[in-house]
């Protein structure tokens, strides 16, 4: 097993021992995981610069991740299923996702744990470090990875700052940036663009430099850029400079898949702290770590390197059509640009041809020809979608024909919903980025239907009950349309204003031995035609027909969309904001619509008091739960945030 020991640091039982439910009390269980992997396997080849790492004595390559786990500390009161969350940038997401807990490094105190529902249902739950440039700090979950000694490389950085500055790290974030192999290298080019639209202009090499700040110094240093003139809110910068000892960023796939096959399989003898526990295993990752999963399902690493099958299930959210640098020299698994790698085709399931370029690809290709294909639930919300790339997994590349998923797939779009489950009071800016909209932020949450989905998933995989259909936006029934066709209907809105203008996934060229070798020889790549992009159509109230509805749009209060625009103080104020949706609400009473003009009915003529609207909400979420869309478990609490939304509306948003 390519698990070669687990160094546990600490194990001790959560919430002092509190219950949770019938799975009783749960533990942590947290260290470090050892792996050595035999770089000749033909799994193993698929690697990037496999064959440059350095290897131990029995020819094998060794690397390390961080390691936690919970499970219920009574094996008998389990429900023999494994979640394993893939860490988005070194952060353990799954609580938050499906608890409703608040999401943080260290889940200690009973709010961290939300609803419990995951510690309910008697799931083990589990995390792996992955990525490499996760700095090793705030609990924050790691991949140590050798490197490839020697090798030198161009890497290609993008940012887009919401506040002026003049220096920024070469990275996303706080992640930890390659270095600049030479302080004064003269190939090293920066462009900067107006807007999301606008053509990339040349900033002169004389006006910025590989520095930061030092207090009031400016020192030179090879992981930040200083531009002389500060950086615009609201531009786009492109960097392309030279870097050199990449680590092996592709592990991270190893690392993910030997885990699951490590609690799944490996017995006590070997360390496992879940040996004997474990019958099923479902992996699931949330925007970036599920286009990570996304990528390890293109490259097909989902077995052992005995053949034995370790994820049953793999569930990527949020990832729209998208992969990632994950499995490429210089890969930044952080980068969210558009134009990168993890743009490329294929984005179907089953193979598809581009009559453009010509090229042949499916999703699923190598899985297709091993006849091992997991159940795959695919999730998006509505952001997704106005990004322009997850409709491209189940239409052709043409825009002219829907692609039905494969009978191991369902492709669900989470209706009215953004990026992240809303928040009720809404923030007032992304907490990642600092960004603001325009308009209030979306306030649906989608947990719910995750957790539904969830409880379908596991009946589908132990139990063969189907899942319902997948249900997305349509070509063949009118579900589907253009972004640019809603604002017909969203643009009659007081105070809406549309985008300027809706960026397309277009077809990228990186050079010929990127898919071979990992390798990016063409920085920044060359630019082809645009793929077609689709969003859902729109009811009357300019809420989303298509995909599972959350109850906001059961019983609407508002008009939810999954865009916002970006706000004016920030810069480039028609362009999109990245992730985040917004908020439209009705107006409250019939004089109100009348004197905006609003098209939309009002709050008073549909459900004349709060009660009513109340009363409503329930009757319209019975249905969904019984198309087994909602949980009856989760009712009480959805009519409850539902009067806390009707709350904040009265309240003046």
């Amino acid at each position: 097993m390519a698990v070669t020991s687990l160094e546990i640091e600490r194990r001790e039982v959560v919430l002092g021992g509190q219950a949770f439910g019938a799975a009783g009390a749960y533990e942590r269980i947290a260290g470090v995981l050892r792996f050595a992997v035999d770089p000749s396997l033909p799994d193993h080849r698929l690697i990037a610069d496999m064959e440059r790492a350095p290897r131990n004595a029995e020819g094998h390559v060794e690397f390390s991740a961080d390691f936690y786990l919970l499970q219920p500390v009574d094996a008998a009161r389990g429900n023999r299923r494994l979640l394993l969350d893939v860490p988005n940038r070194g952060r353990k997401i799954a609580l938050g996702m499906f608890n409703g807990g608040v999401s943080v490094p260290e889940p200690v105190d009973a709010e961290h744990f939300g609803n419990g529902f995951l510690m309910r249902h008697g799931y083990a739950v589990a995390w792996v470090g992955w990525q490499v440039d996760v700095p090793r700090r705030d609990g924050l979950m790691a991949l140590v990875a050798p490197v490839a000694r020697g090798v030198s490389g161009r890497v290609r950085c993008e940012w887009r700052p919401n506040a002026p500055g003049d220096v920024l790290p070469l990275a996303d974030r706080y992640h930890l940036p390659y270095p600049a192999a030479d302080l004064d290298d003269p190939e090293a080019s920066l462009m900067v663009r107006e807007h999301a639209g606008a053509e990339p202009v040349a900033v002169p090499r004389d006006a910025w430099r590989f520095a930061k700040r030092d207090g009031d110094r400016l020192v030179s240093d090879p992981g930040h850029l200083h531009l002389r003139a500060g950086f615009v809110p609201g531009r786009i910068y492109d960097l392309v400079y030279r870097a050199q000892d990449p680590p092996l960023v592709g592990l991270g796939f190893l690392a993910m898949r030997d885990t699951a096959g490590f609690l799944k399989h490996g017995g006590g003898a070997a360390g496992n702290p879940a040996a004997g526990r474990l019958d099923r295993a479902y992996v699931f990752g949330v925007s970036q770590s599920g286009r990570f999963l996304r990528h390890l399902l293109y490259l097909g690493l989902t077995e052992d390197e005995t053949g034995r099958a370790v994820f049953d299930a793999v569930v990527p959210h949020v990832a729209g059509g998208r992969r990632g640098e994950f499995n490429m020299r210089f890969g930044q698994a952080s980068l969210n640009a558009v134009e990168s790698p993890g743009s490329l085709f294929p984005f179907t399931d089953e193979e598809q041809r581009d009559p453009v370029t010509g090229h042949r690809g499916a999703l699923l290709g190598r899985l297709r020809a091993r006849r091992r294909v997991p159940r795959i639930f695919a999730t998006n919300t509505s952001a997704e979608y106005w990004r322009g790339d997850a409709s491209l997994i189940h239409s052709d590349v043409e825009g002219r024909a829907d692609v039905e998923p494969p009978a191991e797939v369902r492709a669900y779009l989470l209706a009215g919903s953004q990026h992240t489950p809303g928040a009720l009071p809404p923030l007032d800016a992304d907490p990642n980025t600092g960004a603001r909209g325009r308009q209030t932020f979306n306030t649906v949450t989608y947990a719910p239907l995750l957790r539904a989905l969830l409880v379908n998933l596991d009946r589908w995989v132990s139990d063969g009950v189907e899942p319902p259909s997948s249900a997305v936006p349509r070509l063949r029934d009118g579900s589907a349309v253009t972004p640019e066709s809603t604002a017909g209907l969203l643009g009659k809105i007081a105070g809406v204003r549309m985008p300027d203008r809706v960026s397309r996934p277009a077809r990228l060229d990186f050079g010929p031995e990127l898919e071979t070798k990992g390798i990016a020889s063409s920085l920044p790549p060359k630019v082809g035609a645009p793929y077609p992009a689709f969003v859902s159509a729109l009811d009357a109230d300019g809420n989303e027909t298509a995909g599972l509805r959350p109850a906001e749009l059961l019983a609407p209060l508002a008009t939810f969309t999954g865009w916002n625009l970006r706000h004016p103080s920030q810069g480039a104020p028609g362009d999109l904001m990245s992730m985040m949706g917004s908020t439209l609400p009705f107006p409250l009473t019939r004089a109100d619509r009348e004197r905006t003009g609003d098209p939309r009915r009002s709050i008073e003529e549909r459900y004349g008091s709060r009660a009513g609207y109340l009363s409503t909400l329930r009757e319209a979420v019975a249905p969904a739960v019984a198309a087994r869309h909602l949980l009856a478990e989760d009712v009480e609490a959805i009519v409850e945030r539902g009067g806390a939304l009707w709350d904040f509306l009265h309240r003046g948003a």
